[in-house]
């Protein structure tokens, strides 16, 4: 990726960091009105952002969140520069003559910050498919699949304009917002040879289109109560569960009430 790309996507990722913060903090301070206007403001700039990533870098299926968070467990190197010295020369594994098993040698054992219970050669391997699976292009997307991924980053945008002309008790921004989002998916359904992280993002996708059952007004009308019905059958009568539900139960409206939550 060049320079100003990886700049674009991290000021994505740290939009989407920030948006809910944002939210409830410019609610607290300047009231409703200043809620909708950040809210506004950061949809604009994450679909600019997105557009700019799709069309001028051909950045194919964009992931959510743009940059993977860093795993530092898998980022630690197999044989740390101590342990290389002290097995310089040495056997660092050995196998049983019976069972063919292959285990680490007492002289290859890394400190206990950097062990892992994996062969060396199992090791090895996961890196490299972890370097090849960063490092694989993104799918190049035709006509059709730049239009469904457009679909999906103006989605936001035409959602907000929908809850600004009919209101938020109405079902048109709903329906809206469920068209484009099965729209995008159905372009994008016969879009082949995707990589690992683009086949996992569009799996997310579908599975957050159960998102439409907690977002009002289906919430409202239909999901409220069957939602809280299941919740309390669960805490009152099976054992444990109560630990979870019932702050679940607690937490819902409030979780209702952020729409970066609901529509981010």
């Amino acid at each position: 990726q060049s320079l100003p790309q990886q700049k674009l996507l991290t000021w994505l990722s740290v939009l989407e960091c920030v948006e809910v913060f944002a939210e409830m903090g410019t609610a607290r301070v300047w009231g409703e009105m200043g809620r909708w206007t950040i809210i506004v403001l950061i949809q604009l700039a994450k679909a600019v952002l997105r557009l700019l990533l799709l069309l001028w870098y051909k950045a194919g299926i964009q992931t959510s969140p743009p940059i993977v968070p860093l795993n530092r467990e898998q980022q630690q190197p197999l044989h740390p520069q101590g342990v290389e010295d002290n097995c310089s020369g040495k056997d660092q594994t050995y196998v049983g003559r019976r069972s063919n098993r292959v285990v680490r040698s007492l002289q290859s054992t890394p400190s206990l910050q950097s062990r892992h219970w994996g062969s060396p050669q199992q090791r090895e391997e996961s890196q490299s498919r972890r370097v090849e699976e960063m490092n694989q292009p993104p799918t190049p997307l035709g006509l059709q699949e730049t239009i469904a991924e457009s679909l999906y980053i103006a989605r936001p945008l035409l959602h907000l304009l929908s809850l600004g002309v009919c209101g938020q008790r109405s079902w048109k921004p709903w329906l809206l917002s469920a068209v484009l989002d099965i729209s995008s998916l159905s372009l994008l359904s016969d879009l082949k040879d995707l990589n690992r992280r683009e086949r996992a993002e569009l799996r997310r996708r579908t599975i957050l289109l159960l998102y439409y059952l907690l977002r009002s007004p289906f919430y409202d009308r239909y999901s409220e109560g069957r939602i809280l019905l299941l919740l309390r059958l669960l805490a009152d009568y099976v054992p444990g569960v109560g630990f979870v539900t019932r702050p679940l139960m607690d937490y819902l409206p409030a979780w209702q009430k952020i729409y970066f939550y609901n529509w981010g």
